[in-house]
């Protein structure tokens, strides 16, 4: 199998774009010295991220037959390495965009990439990508490039995952913690690709206003520096090598790139070939805003974490007993679903689970009338082979307290099953499901939550990568809003609640749902890139 040594390479820029330059070249010269074969930079590496206005943003905007490009390119050539850089571009149909350079070792321009979700004052300075971003064929693989808030959500690198890469390269301009430890590596294993991502250290703002600025948005001026922790992670989701918070730096390893072929989970599953392009549509339509009042401010929940042998029955008993108004199940627990009505006699609480039913694996919302939901899979399931009927799209239940959806087993897995939901206005999601790997409770369906601004709440037989977990959101989403809490470094990841006995209990909040803004006209779940997204619903190649 083919080793490539890629560098992920994390640095500071100034408003001197020449002095910016030097800086992209010299590290460039440090991955090499490490022997580095592949160089990623991190994004808008000619000038700092903040302009005074938007003429501003397009005089420091580069041009790609310019000599901030064409230094690049020699450096690329010089070394003959595949080296992506990012900066600000006019564009000659007057647009200016953040975008990637991909330099081939001969130091030609292999593509150019433009960003295609926009964060907060980005929106002020620049535009968005108008067409997708295409796979570029190298000689170590197939590679496909997208840029910080674009990983933030999922569509970016799901379409490129989709269509084929086996590396993505991310360049960051973040402050956010929750950039290295949730949003760069779910993007790996959920697509199971190899990622490397290269993010800035010090100020993102001009050292001549940083102070005013961080007084306006009320926040440490510290806090507005870039994170570092440039990274490297492996298609199960491992972080092979990762930088510090702070400082230059440049971290390699040398990757299997064919491993990203097998999407095959623990049990068989491959999460690609089993895809449903055929209920996405919804992804690919405009955006209409949150349609639904806000749920209850509060909801008591509990996850069931059963391990093999104890009594299903009785842990519901205590559930129900610790003021669960909803309670969630493992997928296939093998209780009757007449017991459990039965158990819920005179409760208004409801519960959440799966059964068997004929060739359908089949989630069950119930109450002390009977079923109020009824959601069969949607994906097939290696371990569930007997399951070969799916279901036709995701349902969701009106409760007192809010919207409900269910997300059955593997169903999870997908992060277009849980856009579908938070397309529906749903405020919770209940997840039966079964644990199989490191990664799904942490990053991957702690990601589903963040992303999509739902409460999830999982629950899993116990096995040795956990049981199940609730995801209550936060209260004070929106990045510089008035009455937020102090600022903490962290950009849309929830507090997880993990199981630690057969009985978990925590606090969901349905009302936050309806805050979806991480940032002044940056919605998680509008702002997806739902006009350039069209290999999602694209058929599944036959395997």
């Amino acid at each position: 199998m083919p080793i490539v040594r890629v560098a992920a390479v994390q640095f500071a820029v100034t408003e001197d774009v020449e002095e910016n330059l030097a800086t992209c070249l010299r590290m460039t010269d440090r991955a090499v010295a490490e022997g580095a074969e592949v160089v990623v930079l991190p994004e808008f590496c000619n000038h700092v991220s903040w302009y005074d206005d938007r003429d501003h943003a397009r005089r420091m905007a580069q041009t790609l037959d310019g000599a901030f490009v064409a230094a690049l390119a020699a450096k690329a050539r010089e070394h003959g390495i595949h080296l992506m850089a990012n900066c600000t571009l006019a564009r000659e149909d007057g647009r200016t965009t953040g975008s990637n350079i991909l330099f081939s070792p001969a130091g030609g321009i292999l593509a150019v990439t433009d960003k295609q979700v926009l964060m907060g004052s980005e929106r002020d300075h620049l535009d968005p990508a108008v067409e997708p971003s295409p796979i570029v064929d190298v000689p170590f693989g197939r590679v496909g490039l997208y840029s910080c808030m674009d990983g933030v959500i999922n569509e970016t690198p799901r379409l490129l995952g989709v269509a084929g890469a086996q590396v993505l390269l991310n360049s960051l301009n973040s402050f956010a913690l929750d950039e290295a430890s949730l949003h760069v590596p779910v993007r790996a294993v959920e697509n199971r690709v190899w990622v490397v991502a290269a993010n800035k250290v010090g100020p993102l703002v001009p050292e001549r206003s940083i102070g005013t600025v961080a007084e306006r948005v009320g926040v440490p001026v510290e806090m507005l520096h870039g994170a570092g922790e440039a990274q490297i992670v492996a298609p199960d989701g491992t972080v092979v090598a990762i930088a510090p918070r702070t400082g230059e730096a440049v971290v390699v390893a040398d990757i299997e790139v064919a491993a990203a072929d097998d999407k095959r989970r623990p049990d068989g599953t491959d999460v690609m070939a089993s895809r449903r392009p055929d209920l996405y549509g919804p992804i690919l339509e405009a955006p209409r805003g949150r349609q639904r009042p806000a749920g209850a401010e509060e909801l008591v929940t509990a996850v069931v974490s059963p391990a093999d042998g104890d009594d299903v029955a009785g842990l519901l008993a205590s559930a129900l007993d610790a003021g669960a108004a909803l309670v969630v199940l493992p997928e296939l627990t093998g209780l009757d679903p007449d017991a459990i009505v039965a158990a819920l006699a005179g409760s208004s609480a409801v519960v959440a689970t799966s059964v068997a039913d004929g060739a359908q694996h089949v989630g069950l919302v119930l109450s002390a009338a009977g079923v109020l939901l009824r959601q069969t899979q949607l994906h097939a399931c290696a371990r569930h082979g007997w399951s070969t009927e799916l279901g036709k799209g995701v349902e969701v239940a009106d409760l007192p307290w809010g919207r409900l959806a269910l997300v059955v087993g593997d169903d999870a897995l997908y992060p277009e099953t849980f856009r579908l939901a938070a397309l529906q206005d749903v405020d919770v999601v209940a997840v039966p499901f079964t644990v199989q790997a490191a990664a799904d409770l942490d990053p991957l369906l702690l990601e589903r939550a963040a992303e999509n601004r739902v409460n999830v709440a999982v629950a899993s037989r116990r096995t040795p990568y956990g049981g199940g977990a609730l995801y209550p959101l936060s209260t004070d989403f929106t990045l510089w809003a008035p009455g937020r809490g102090p600022f903490r470094g962290i950009i849309s990841r929830p507090d997880p609640v993990l199981a630690t006995g057969p009985v978990e209990v925590a606090t969901l909040r349905p009302a936050c749902a309806t805050n979806r803004f991480v940032s002044k006209g940056t919605d998680v779940v509008d702002g997806r890139p739902w006009d350039l997204a069209g290999v999602l619903v694209a058929p599944v190649a036959s395997v």
